[in-house]
């Protein structure tokens, strides 16, 4: 099963309208009919075949999101090839009691880099805007969330969720098929949100921190992380064609401009709290994702260009708040 609807209703009691919630499940819905993407019937039928074991505990504080419970070998082999279907795995990585999902993408080593630098989490309701697999998601779970909804509108990723979950004890994390823009309106409900690696892909910048703010009680705290260019003014490169392979990288700001936008888009008490150069230990190709990762993003003969020529990707997070006297 893909969402289970009532847990979601339940863990949401509360917490906005239910105007507010039945929306937000009637729009869920209709992003996961057969007719929204042609591989979705096939993704359910993966998710039909995962192994029945139970729901178990797992501990979303280590590195990798992993579970310790028994089962038989060739259970084991059936839930390994089952999710190894779902590939490519972008965010991780996973251990599901031996079978370890090595993604594209050392997620626990941002995660690391930002967890003691941001607002304590416990207690917190949090949206993850453009959250893939929920790896992050579960991680702020593990560091003491009330709530957490994910939302990305990539299928896979929520499929790949829904088969991490099939395993996992019922926890307070939700990942729906949405862009920021289609979660119905509110006002602002949470008291954290995240926005990482979203912000590059968006044609209007201060717009998306716009509605980022938006999602945000009084007081609140965005953490913004996003491509940048070096640089101590307030420069801007738009990228012509691609940008380390990667289509749609509208912009790349140096931390100052990204700054302005952050400022124009009313949030205060803007700061960096990390600023590391993407490198191949951190991302890179797996058996879980076996397609081209950063390597062949790279100039082979100057790692600090990419192929096109243009700086390598260098990475900030920042933290701010919203001030508004206006939000709850």
């Amino acid at each position: 099963m893909m969402f289970d609807f009532d847990r979601l209703r339940e863990n949401l009691a509360g917490f906005s309208s239910d105007e507010w919630i039945s929306t937000l499940i009637e729009l869920s819905q209709e992003k996961t009919t057969d007719a929204a993407h042609g591989n979705l019937a096939g993704w359910r039928q993966t998710l039909s075949m995962l192994p029945d074991v139970g729901k178990h505990e797992f501990d979303l504080s280590g590195a990798a999101i992993a579970s310790n419970f028994d089962w038989t070998d060739e259970t084991k082999r059936e839930a390994h090839d089952t999710l190894h279907k779902l590939v490519p795995w972008r965010k991780g990585p996973f251990d599901i009691s031996g079978v370890e999902i090595d993604t594209e993408w050392r997620s626990d080593l941002k995660w690391q880099r930002l967890e003691n630098a941001i607002s304590p989490l416990r207690d917190r309701r949090i949206l993850d805007v453009g959250c893939g697999n929920g790896y992050y998601a579960l991680r702020m779970r593990g560091a003491g969330a009330r709530l957490v909804i994910g939302i990305d509108p990539t299928l896979l990723f929520v499929i790949q969720f829904a088969a991490l979950t099939h395993f996992m004890q019922d926890e307070p994390v939700h990942v729906l098929p949405l862009r920021l823009h289609e979660l119905p309106e509110s006002g602002p409900l949470f008291d954290t949100t995240f926005s990482m690696g979203v912000l590059y892909h968006q044609r209007d910048p201060v717009e998306h921190l716009i509605q980022l703010k938006q999602t945000l009680r009084k007081n609140g705290e965005l953490v913004l992380e996003s491509l940048i260019i070096p640089g101590d003014t307030s420069e801007l490169m738009i990228p012509e064609g691609r940008y380390a392979r990667m289509r749609n990288v509208w912009h790349l700001p140096t931390i100052r401009r990204l700054e302005e936008w952050l400022g124009e888009a009313g949030f205060s008490d803007i700061r960096v709290i990390d600023q590391t150069v993407t490198t191949t230990d951190e991302q890179r190709t797996t058996q879980w994702m076996p397609f081209e990762s950063l390597q062949e993003a790279l100039d082979p003969s100057d790692s600090s260009q990419t192929v096109e020529g243009l700086p390598a990707p260098l990475r900030v997070v920042l933290v701010c708040t919203n001030t508004d006297t206006s939000a709850p």
